[in-house]
């Protein structure tokens, strides 16, 4: 595998305050990487690094098979060959589209990368307009075709869709993916948005603590966390605890196959929501449905089972219609991962959880 960018032993600190404890990432050229993190959790300080705005304490960055900081090495910006897309676009305002796209290009090199890159993102025969002239959307695929326009080694997207509408974000976020797969770029998205991340990204890296708890593609990352810090910040997660014995979980949905090797005795398991099979009659746990929340798409679901505690299960669109204070029944589909006792949870389950 070729590395676009490489973080050995990364560490930033300000103050007393430990910001970032030993980064080590791998990101593969002409792959979009999202860096997921909570808000606060060094992710925009790590890109910083990157683009050559902050240097590290300790550790080294490679873009492109080239050091660019270290020990002994600290390029400046305008050396890394690395183009940036911030949260807000920070277009020029007295410059045409055509003029941002174009503005880090030799004079020869214009007319025909600004077209392409354009077209890249959707907005062809955009090059005349103002910035004032364009909607939320239209000012980030510009943001974006400007770092595009020379070629970086990396392009780096720092919560790009953050200022966008739920569905203008989707619309974006998608035909942005597509045009830096396009040009072949190797792109760093750093965010707080699991669907973000999980929707646009070849590679997830989980950063916790200042440090990159789990880094691999998004499937891998849903459904094999390492943790339960990252079973429940990447998407929402129901938390039971339960005995292991012969590789089955017992909880109180029944008896459930672990995925891999689960040693034998009290552990934790996690079970994602489109595991919870709804149905009117048995096999399965029996509860009496305690609320209903809908939100068009699916609905979730309280069930307050019969063997004591509280599950929340999500029903999608042409599962059974029940209604409150019905009874159901429960069980689980697949295998579930497995953790020892004393293993953390960084975060409460959403909308997911055991009471």
């Amino acid at each position: 595998m070729v590395s676009g960018l490489v973080l050995s032993g990364v560490c930033k600190a300000f103050g007393s305050a430990i910001v970032l404890a030993g980064v080590d990432l791998a990101v593969p050229a002409g792959s979009v990487t999202a860096v997921l993190g909570p808000s606060g959790g060094g992710k925009t300080t790590l890109l910083r690094i990157v683009a050559g705005f902050e240097r590290p304490d300790a550790g080294s960055v490679t873009v492109d098979g080239r050091t660019v900081a270290s020990p002994g090495v600290s390029l400046p910006p305008e050396r890394r060959r690395v183009g940036i897309v911030p949260q807000e676009g920070a277009l020029f305002p007295h410059l045409s589209v055509a003029g941002n796209v174009g503005y880090g290009l030799h004079r020869h090199q214009r007319g025909g990368r600004v077209a392409e890159v354009l077209a890249l993102v959707g907005l062809a025969g955009y090059g005349r307009r103002m910035p004032h002239e364009l909607s939320g959307g239209e000012q980030q695929r510009v943001a974006v075709a400007r770092a595009l326009a020379p070629r970086p080694s990396l392009v780096l997207l720092d919560e790009p869709f953050s200022a966008l509408d739920a569905g203008l974000r989707t619309e974006v976020r998608s035909d942005i993916r597509a045009a830096l797969s396009a040009d072949g770029a190797t792109a760093v998205l750093v965010t707080h948005d699991q669907a973000e991340a999980l929707s646009m990204a070849d590679l997830v890296a989980v950063l916790r603590d200042g440090r990159v708890m789990q880094a691999g593609p998004p499937t891998q990352v849903y459904r094999e966390p390492v943790d339960l810090g990252v079973a429940t910040f990447v998407g929402e997660a129901l938390i039971l605890p339960c005995e292991v014995t012969g590789g089955m979980a017992d909880t109180i949905l029944g008896r459930l196959p672990a995925r891999g090797t689960a040693p034998t005795g009290p552990a934790t398991v996690v079970v994602r929501p489109e595991q919870l099979a709804v149905a009117r009659s048995g096999p399965g746990a029996p509860g009496r449905v305690a609320g209903l929340t809908f939100y068009g798409h699916d609905a979730l679901l309280r069930v307050r089972l019969d063997s004591g505690g509280e599950v929340a299960a999500r029903i999608l669109q042409g599962d059974p219609a029940v209604t409150e204070g019905e009874t159901v029944f429960l069980s689980v589909r697949g295998p579930v991962s497995v953790y020892p006792p004393g293993a953390s949870c960084e975060r409460p389950a959403t909308d997911a959880h055991v009471s």
